[in-house]
Parts: C-alpha cells; structure tokens; sequence
C-alpha cells in the first residue's frame, strides 16, 4: 500500500511538472472560463427584467463551461499523453492502471481547485450574488467536485480515442447535457422518457444541488442529489481505470 502511494505521487509529480511547463494548457483552463462567463453577463444585462432571476440560471450556467471545458481539454491532453507513448512507458515502467488514473486525477484536481475559485470570485463579482459565505464555500465545493468528475469523464473518452479529433464527436453529447440536467428547461416538463436520460450526466445532480443551495438551503438538505453526484464520479473514475489500456 505504502509502495502504491509513494507510486501515485511520482505519477502526480509528474503530471503536475508537465502543467508546469504547459502555459497553454493552463491558461486556456483558467482564463478561457472567465471570458465565457464575462460574456454571459453581457448577454444576461441585455435580458435584465422584474420577470428575469438570473441567480436561477448564473451559477448552473458557470457548472456548465466547468464540466465542458474541464471535460474537453483533460480529454485532449490525455489523447495525446497517449498518442506521444507516455502512458505506455507508464506501463513497461511497470505502473497499474490505479496508479496512473489516481496520479492523473490529483495533478488535474490542483488546476480544478484554482479554476473553480477564479470562477466563483468572478461571479460573486459581476453578478453581485449576495450570497453569503456558507453559501459561496457550498458552491464552491459542487463546482470543484464537478471539475473531478468532468476530468474523469475526458479520461473515459481518452481511452477509447486514437487522436485529438476522435474526442470531437463526444462534444454533441455534452452539450445535450444543458438540456438533460433542467438548466434551461425543468426536468418536470420534459417526457418521462427524456427525465430518465436525466441521471447520465453530473449537471442534473449538479443543478439540484445548486438550486437548493441560491435559495438558502444547506448543502446536505438534498443529500440524495450530493450522494448521487459522488456516486457517479466513483463510477467513471472506476470505468476510466478498468478500461485504461497500454496500446490500441
């Protein structure tokens, strides 16, 4: 046990050396977010009206760039940790599967950490939410675990992509996750069969979490949705582990 930990931290130092040296990447993670979100707000100021809350729809729509952005570029990075045979000197370095998807998991997790705080701060600032500090750190916390779960996904997909362009025809999926997790439309009014589509992507238990969480609730008062979200995470991080390969 001890042997696989000191293992998974070679692995995170790695990785984490790697994003040292990737300006790119890094930026794109951190900076590409905050312009979207800017963005938003010019769109959401154009819409401003008594009829229009926008703290219903903000915060859901900021989980949305996290989980796509996040989803994407894990997802290409991986693809192409892949195609240049680093994972495969992983694996003749004798590595497991456990050891390399957790070293992965924990570098990526540092960049969520900063990524879903810069996005938080952001929001509380040109949105003015007026949440107060018990709320923002509940927030906080749904965002970060999202940002887990998206990196987890984008290693999914990785493992069964052979280049960066075979990653492109998921982005449909992710975005059919606006519709299926109630951001834009309450599950409620959608068909029964389409409600049950509901469950397959982090957004919906996401967005209960969040709804709860502007109106004032705590953030276990809706514990099934929470447990759900971690849940789900557990399950791609196992699938993404089960199905990591050595070579195509």
């Amino acid at each position: 046990m001890t042997n696989m930990i000191k293992r998974v931290g070679v692995v995170t130092g790695r990785v984490l050396n790697q994003l040292r040296r990737d300006h790119r990447f890094v930026g794109i993670s951190l900076v590409f977010p905050l312009v979207i979100i800017y963005f938003i707000k010019v769109v959401f100021d154009a819409l401003a009206s008594p009829s229009f809350n926008i703290s219903v729809y903000v915060v859901p729509y900021a989980a949305f760039i996290i989980h796509f952005i996040t989803f994407i570029l894990t997802a290409i990075v991986l693809v192409r940790e892949r195609t240049a045979g680093t994972l495969a000197r992983m694996f003749v370095s004798g590595y497991n599967p456990i050891e390399i998807v957790s070293g992965y998991l924990l570098a990526y997790t540092v960049l969520a950490t900063v990524q879903s705080l810069l996005i938080l701060i952001e929001l509380n600032w040109i949105f003015e939410l007026g949440y107060d500090l018990g709320q923002l750190a509940s927030i906080y916390l749904v965002m970060w675990v999202l940002a887990i779960v998206s990196m987890a996904i984008g290693m999914l997909v990785s493992n069964f992509a052979r280049n960066e362009g075979q990653v492109f025809p998921f982005i449909p999926l992710v975005l059919l996750s606006v519709i299926l997790s109630g951001i834009i439309l309450p599950i409620e009014r959608l068909p029964e069969w389409v409600q049950a589509l509901s469950f397959l992507t982090p957004l919906y238990y996401v967005n209960e979490v969040i709804q709860k969480l502007i109106i004032g609730d705590g953030l276990f008062d809706d514990w099934p949705k929470l447990i759900g979200l971690l849940a789900y995470g557990l399950i791609i991080v196992s699938t993404a582990t089960l199905s990591l390969r050595e070579s195509d």
